[in-house]
C-alpha cells in the first residue's frame, strides 16, 4: 500500500518542478524544440490526458512550455484533477490572463463546494454570471457567519421570479426559517412567478402564506389560468390590494390571446379597483405598443398620454403618427426624441421629410443635404432627394510597419492561429473573443485587420464593428463569390449588388454559417427550402449540408428572391422584407384601403429585425454596387408606392 503512494508524492512533486519551470523560463530560453515537434507532441500529449497518464504527460509536456497551446494542456489536465491545490493555483497565478484561467477557477470552485471547503471558496470565487456559483458563493459566506448579507442577497433573488438551480437549495431553507420572511416578499415571489407563467414555483411560494392568504393566491391562481373570471361584475377575492393586482394580472393574461377584449375590459372596469401607478403604468404601455404594431389608429394619442417615456415608446409613437401620414403628430413626436436620438439619421430624415410636408421646404434641403453625406439607407435617401452622389468614402485602417505582425506573435493570438492550425474553429472563435476583449479600439481595428488577413470576413466585419470604425469598406463588404454571384444575378435578372447585399447581411459572406434556427450558408437557406427550391429548378436535392457549398447556396438564394420579388410585382422592398420575415406575414402587412410611401411603410414594420434588414439589405446594395463599379441602382427607384393586398 506505501509504495503507490509514495509514487504519485512523486509524481506530484515533478509536476510542482515543471510548474516552477514554467513560472521562471524566460521567452526563448533554453527549449529548441521546433515546432513541428511540438505540433506533434501535443497530439500526444492530449492522447496521454484522454488515458490519465500523468507520468507520460508531465515528460511530454516538458518540451511545450512555450508551445501556445501549452495554457490550454495544462487546464485540460488540471480540470480532471481538481484536487492538486497547489498546482491549480500556480496555474491561476501563471496565466491568469488566459480565457482558460477562469475556466479553471468555475470548476476548481464547483470542486471545493462539494468538498465543503467553504474558506477557500469564498478567497477564490470572482463575480460572473454563473448564478450557481454565486448561491455557492452565499452559502460559503454563510457558514463562515455572514448572516445578515447572506440574507439580503437571498432575498434579491426569492423574488426574482426564477427558477434558480439546485445549489440555491440551502439558501431558500435559511430563509424559510428567517423572520426575514414576511408576507410581503412570499407575495413578491408569488406574483413574480406568475408573471413569468412559472407556476410550480408561485404555487410552491403560496406554502408559506397564511390560510386566508393562501384562498386568495389560489383565487390569483385560477385567474392566471382562466382570465376571462376577472369579467364578472362582482369579481372580488379579499382585500382590495390584491383584488386590484389579480384583476391587472387577468387583464395581462388575457391580452396574450385576446388583445382587444383585454383593453376593453381594462378601460370599462380599471376605476372599479384599486391598482398601483406601476402596475397601471406597465399594462397602459403594453396596450399602446401593441395597438402601434397593429397599426391601430388609437396608438398615437395612448402613447401620447403615457406618463413616462422610454425610447421604444417614443420611436412607436413617431411611427404610430407616420401610419397615419398626421404630419403635425409627427412634428410633435420627432420633438419629444432626447437630443442624442434626435441626431440618428433615421429621425433626421423623417425631420426633413416633416418640414416639407408642414411647408418648410428651405429647412428641410438643409438637413437632407446634410444627412446626404451619411452612408446609411437614410443618408442614401437624402441623396436621391436632392440629387446628389452617394458617399463613398473607402478609407482602409492605416496600419503602421509591422503592427500587423506585432499583434499576430502575441500569445493570444498565437493561441488563435495554432488552433485554426487544427482545424478548431470554435476554440478558435471562443479564443478570437476573448483576446479582443482586452484591447483598445484602436488596436481592435488592427485585429480587424488581422482576420481580413487570415480570410475571417465575418470576424473581421465584427470586430471592426466593436472599433466603431465604418469606412474600411474593403474590409466590411468583401467581394468574394464575385463569379457565382454574377452568374447567377445573370440567370434571374437580378443586379448583382442585390444578392452581395442579402449575402452581406445574411452570413457576412460565411460559406459555413448556421443559424439557431438552423439556416444554412451564405444566403441563410432552411433545408426545406432548399429542398423546394432544388424541386423547382428540376434539381435533384442532394443533402442540407449541400447548403455550405457556395455555388449551391448562391444559385438557390438568387432563385429564391426573384420568386419572392415576382410575387410581390416587382417592389425589392416587399421582397426584401418577405425573404427575412416570410411572404405570408409580409402580404398581411400590406395597406387596407389605399397606397402608402414605401419609406413609410418600411418604417412601420412591426418586427424591429425586418425593419432593420430592409434597411440593411438596400444600403449595403447600393455600397456594394459601388464596390463592383456599377451605377445601375438607386434607392428611390426601389421603393414604389406600397399597394393594398
Amino acid at each position: 500500500m506505501g509504495e503507490p503512494g509514495l509514487q504519485t508524492m512523486n509524481i506530484i512533486a515533478r509536476f510542482g518542478q515543471f510548474l516552477l519551470i514554467g513560472l521562471f523560463l524566460l521567452p526563448g530560453a533554453a527549449w529548441s524544440t521546433s515546432l513541428e515537434q511540438q505540433r506533434n507532441d501535443f497530439l500526444l500529449a492530449e492522447r496521454l490526458i484522454a488515458s490519465g497518464n500523468e507520468e507520460g504527460f508531465l515528460e511530454i509536456s516538458a518540451g511545450l512550455l512555450d508551445y501556445p497551446l501549452y495554457p490550454y494542456l495544462r487546464y485540460q489536465w488540471l480540470k480532471d484533477n481538481l484536487q492538486q491545490t497547489d498546482n491549480i493555483l500556480g496555474f491561476l497565478a501563471t496565466y491568469k490572463d488566459t480565457r482558460y484561467a477562469g475556466l479553471l477557477r468555475a470548476k476548481w470552485l464547483d470542486y471545493l463546494a462539494k468538498h465543503e471547503r467553504w474558506f477557500e471558496f469564498s478567497q477564490y470565487y470572482e463575480i460572473n454570471d454563473d448564478t450557481a456559483l454565486e448561491c455557492r458563493f452565499y452559502w460559503a459566506n454563510y457558514k463562515l457567519g455572514n448572516t445578515v448579507q447572506v440574507l439580503n442577497a437571498v432575498k434579491r433573488l426569492w423574488t426574482s421570479g426564477d427558477s434558480l438551480p439546485k445549489e440555491c437549495d440551502p439558501l431558500w431553507s435559511v430563509l424559510t426559517r428567517s423572520p426575514d420572511l414576511t408576507p410581503e416578499l412570499i407575495w413578491q415571489r408569488f406574483a413574480s412567478a406568475l408573471r413569468k407563467n412559472h407556476l410550480h414555483l408561485a404555487d410552491h411560494a403560496k406554502r408559506f402564506l397564511g390560510k386566508s392568504e393562501q384562498l386568495i393566491a389560489d383565487s390569483w391562481l385560477q385567474v392566471h389560468k382562466k382570465p376571462a373570471l376577472i369579467q364578472a361584475s362582482d369579481f372580488r377575492i379579499g382585500d382590495d390590494k390584491r383584488t386590484g393586482q389579480v384583476f391587472a394580472h387577468g387583464v395581462d393574461r388575457m391580452s396574450r390571446s385576446d388583445m382587444d377584449l383585454a383593453l376593453t375590459v381594462w378601460d370599462s372596469r380599471k376605476p372599479s379597483f384599486s391598482i398601483d401607478s406601476q402596475t397601471a403604468q406597465y399594462l397602459e404601455r403594453k396596450f399602446a405598443l401593441a395597438l402601434a404594431r397593429k397599426q391601430d389608429p388609437r396608438a398615437y394619442n395612448r402613447l401620447d398620454q403615457l406618463l413616462n417615456s422610454d425610447e421604444e415608446v417614443r420611436e412607436w409613437k413617431i411611427r404610430a403618427a407616420l401610419y397615419e401620414q398626421n404630419w403635425p403628430h409627427i412634428t410633435h413626436a420627432l420633438a419629444g426624441l432626447t437630443a442624442e436620438e434626435q441626431a440618428d439619421p433615421k429621425w433626421r430624415y423623417w425631420q426633413a421629410r416633416s418640414l416639407v410636408e408642414t411647408g418648410n421646404a428651405v429647412q428641410a434641403l438643409a438637413v437632407y443635404n446634410k444627412l446626404a453625406e451619411d452612408r446609411s439607407f437614410y443618408g442614401f435617401l437624402a441623396a436621391d432627394t436632392v440629387n446628389k452622389p452617394y458617399q463613398s468614402l473607402n478609407k482602409p485602417v492605416f496600419l503602421a510597419d509591422n503592427e500587423l505582425k506585432a499583434l499576430a506573435d502575441e500569445t493570444d493570438f498565437k493561441v488563435v492561429r495554432e488552433f485554426n492550425y487544427w482545424n478548431r474553429d470554435v476554440e478558435a472563435r471562443r479564443q478570437w473573443w476573448f483576446a479582443i476583449g482586452k484591447l483598445t479600439k484602436q488596436r481592435l481595428m488592427i485585429a480587424a485587420k488581422l482576420a481580413q488577413q487570415w480570410q475571417w470576413d465575418q470576424i473581421a466585419i465584427m470586430t471592426l464593428v466593436k472599433a466603431d470604425y465604418w469606412d474600411d469598406l474593403e474590409l466590411r463588404f468583401p467581394l468574394k463569390f464575385l463569379a457565382q454571384v454574377q452568374a447567377n444575378a445573370y440567370l434571374q435578372d437580378l443586379d448583382p449588388s442585390i444578392i452581395f447585399g442579402v449575402m452581406r447581411q445574411e452570413s457576412m459572406l460565411d460559406k459555413n454559417a448556421r443559424s439557431a434556427a438552423n439556416a444554412r450558408g451564405l444566403m441563410q437557406i432552411m433545408p426545406k427550402t432548399g429542398q423546394q427550391i432544388a424541386g423547382n429548378l428540376n434539381e435533384s436535392w442532394q443533402s442540407e449540408n449541400s447548403l455550405f457549398n457556395p455555388d449551391i447556396n448562391i444559385k438557390y438564394g438568387a432563385f429564391y428572391y426573384k420568386q419572392l420579388l415576382s410575387r410581390f410585382k416587382g417592389h425589392f422592398a416587399l421582397a426584401t422584407a418577405a425573404y427575412n420575415a416570410g411572404p405570408n406575414r409580409v402580404a398581411k402587412w400590406l395597406p387596407v384601403s389605399k397606397p402608402i410611401p414605401a419609406d413609410i411603410w418600411i418604417e412601420t414594420i412591426p418586427f424591429k429585425e425586418t425593419r432593420k434588414y430592409v434597411t440593411a439589405v438596400l444600403s449595403y446594395a447600393m455600397i456594394y454596387q459601388q464596390r463592383t463599379q456599377r451605377n445601375t441602382l438607386k434607392i428611390k427607384n426601389l421603393l414604389l408606392d406600397v399597394l393594398p393586398g
